[in-house]
């Protein structure tokens, strides 16, 4: 069985259901941004370097 190839059905199945982690990823993104920011700030207030 695992020698034959996929019949004509198995290609157009999908393997795993969609996700919607597109707007889970932009949110990450954007609050890295954010917080980039405040750390550009926070640094411009106590001059004190983030690691």
């Amino acid at each position: 069985m695992t020698t034959e190839g996929p019949n004509p059905q198995q290609p157009a199945r999908r393997s795993v259901p969609p996700s919607t982690m597109s707007l889970l990823v932009h949110r990450v993104e954007e609050y890295a941004r954010h917080c980039g920011h405040a750390d550009l700030l926070r640094e411009c207030v106590d001059g004190r370097v983030g690691q």
